[in-house]
């Protein structure tokens, strides 16, 4: 599956206007830690190396290099599969074999995250927080507006609607951060300027 996003920042009133006829679906807290290099390996390629809660994911850029303010993800989960990518033979448990080729945290965040559905397409409210020593002032709110798809072939047409409902929702046509990025903007500040530098992320939103 690919996955399709935009992330907006909502004010109160935006985000009762975009919630007005959208049905709950539920809340969930989950915990990311974020793996990458001392030279920023993935990062830097717009790869994404995680572990929510107790599961491995790997977040791989579909049409890198474009300028498109959606973004687009493959998404593959469990240590097994990611393991044969990055071509790590099993020799302890995963974390353990990945520390060996020198992948370590650099991210930590813990999500609140409501979600609901409207008009076909997936509304995540996201509060995250750090729980990292002398990172717990991290606070930062996004609403994500997101559409599974099965192929490349479908993202451009997910990434029109997407477009389609912000504009009918009023929803303001700004360059918003991630959260990791502005993790990195806010705490990791040689991290952020790397991805500055190889196009990943933007200097000012």
């Amino acid at each position: 599956m690919i996955e399709v996003e935009r992330k907006f920042k909502l004010d109160e009133a935006e985000k009762e206007s975009l919630l007005a006829g959208a049905i709950f679906v539920g809340e969930k807290t989950f915990t990311d830690a974020y793996f990458d290099t001392e030279d920023f390996t993935l990062s830097k390629n717009n790869i994404w190396l995680r572990k929510r809660d107790k599961e491995f994911q790997l977040k791989l850029p579909v049409l890198q290099g474009e300028k498109l303010q959606t973004t687009q993800f493959q998404e593959i989960s469990g240590a097994e599969k990611i393991r044969e990518i990055f071509a790590v033979a099993p020799v302890l448990d995963f974390e353990t074999d990945i520390k060996a080729f020198g992948y370590e945290i650099f991210c930590r965040l813990k999500t609140t995250r409501r979600k609901y559905q409207k008009e076909g397409l997936a509304i995540d409210l996201d509060v995250a927080t750090s729980d990292l020593p002398g990172e717990q002032d991290f606070c930062y709110q996004v609403a994500e507006v997101e559409l599974l798809v099965e192929n490349k072939t479908e993202t451009f047409q997910a990434t029109e609607k997407i477009e389609n409902f912000a504009k009918k929702n009023q929803l303001k046509a700004e360059n918003i951060r991630g959260k990791v990025a502005e993790y990195l903007f806010q705490k990791k500040p040689k991290h952020f300027a790397a991805l500055v530098e190889a196009g990943i992320v933007e200097a000012e939103t």
